[in-house]
């Protein structure tokens, strides 16, 4: 199938297929029901990806005009580095692409936009039961050993 996907911008016409995509992500991280992002989560984030003055952006994967993937990715400053690192946050499959490499073009495509930014360094987390990607990951990225702590406010 990645033969046949696209990776491109997301544009304002692809709202009703990223937002099924998006959802299906959302639920996988168990943030749905009662636990489900608020609407004006999701309308704000969907802005960012138009504002060019945020540093938020969107990358699809395209399978003739049927949207099977969403990235989701940010720059930001660090202390260690001059250039922006690149953080991607979001990374989605619909259940019917997965295992055909639309995953790690969207991981790549994040990595060109990262290049094309003169950052030097690329990204991101994944549940520690997220098993399935993690073989992926394992393949396109090193795992440096870091342990998150978070203490939500």
């Amino acid at each position: 199938m990645s033969n046949d996907v696209t990776i491109r911008f997301v544009t304002r016409d692809d709202y009703a297929q990223w937002l099924p995509l998006w959802d299906g992500y959302n639920a996988f991280y168990e943030r749905s029901g009662p636990t489900a992002l608020a609407p004006e989560i999701t309308a704000m984030t969907w802005e960012r990806f138009f504002d060019a003055y945020e540093p938020m952006h969107a990358l699809v994967a395209d399978a003739g005009g049927r949207l099977v993937g969403l990235t989701h990715y940010l720059f930001h400053r660090s202390t260690t580095a001059i250039a922006p690192t690149c953080y991607l946050q979001d990374l989605f499959t619909s259940n019917a692409a997965r295992g055909k490499g639309v995953g790690r073009a969207l991981i790549n495509g994040v990595y060109t936009q990262a290049r094309l930014a003169g950052s030097p360094r690329v990204y991101w987390q994944t549940h520690e039961t997220n098993h399935t990607a993690m073989q992926l990951y394992d393949k396109v990225a090193d795992k440096p050993g870091f342990v998150i702590y978070r203490k939500i406010l």
